[in-house]
């Protein structure tokens, strides 16, 4: 993301109380002490890992199709290398371009537009079209750190702030199928609000 984006969100967390490290790696846990690349340690009986996502192994499919973190080789149709009717879609897929040489990044608009096209191709096969290559348009990345605070980058413009977390709320809530689940979402959204009753926060402060 944008250098802004990054600046603002290392504010909010240290706001928040989170202590980063960066450029440093994990070299060992032994369910006491933490060990990290740059000599220092820490003194935890919780770790919690959560750099990313690995793909489950499918059998039956090729090995020479099994590439980095279990990601399955496809084509620029999504078909998966080395077979002849198997296609891949999404995070699990990896297809290489000269736009995004080692895959393309795990975000849930890669999916829905290869899913989109796979599908367009599909009716295409079975007409005896020619097939359209996938070609990825980035068009922006949001991140929420917290209550009125977010990021947004759009290939034009950067902001952030309550507005920046205002935007990413409604356009998660217009990706959401069906308009009872929008508005059951919203009404749990709004009471969170309000109520300062969340579920789902994972950083607590003291008061």
């Amino acid at each position: 993301m944008s250098e802004l984006a990054k600046k603002t969100s290392r504010k909010y967390l240290g706001e928040m109380g989170v202590h980063l490290i960066t450029e440093t790696f994990v070299k060992n846990y032994d369910g006491l002490t933490l060990e990290l690349s740059n000599g220092n340690t820490l003194q935890s009986k919780t770790v919690i890992w959560a750099a990313g996502v690995i793909g489950n192994k499918i059998d039956g499919l090729p090995t020479t199709a099994i590439k980095q973190g279990n990601r399955i080789a496809v084509n620029r149709n999504n078909l998966v290398e080395d077979t002849q009717n198997i296609y891949a879609i999404g995070d699990i897929a990896l297809m290489e371009t000269l736009k995004y040489p080692k895959g393309h990044p795990q975000l849930a608009n890669v999916a829905i537009n290869q899913a989109k096209n796979l599908a367009k191709n599909l009716k295409r096969l079975i007409r005896n079209k020619p097939q359209k290559e996938f070609e990825y348009t980035d068009l922006g990345s949001m991140a929420t750190i917290g209550r009125n605070k977010a990021v947004v980058d759009l290939p034009f413009y950067h902001f952030k702030g309550y507005f920046a977390w205002l935007v990413w709320m409604f356009l998660h809530l217009m990706l959401i199928l069906s308009v009872r689940n929008k508005l059951i979402i919203f009404i749990n959204w709004v009471w969170a609000y309000f109520t300062k009753d969340s579920s789902l926060r994972l950083i607590l402060k003291q008061k």
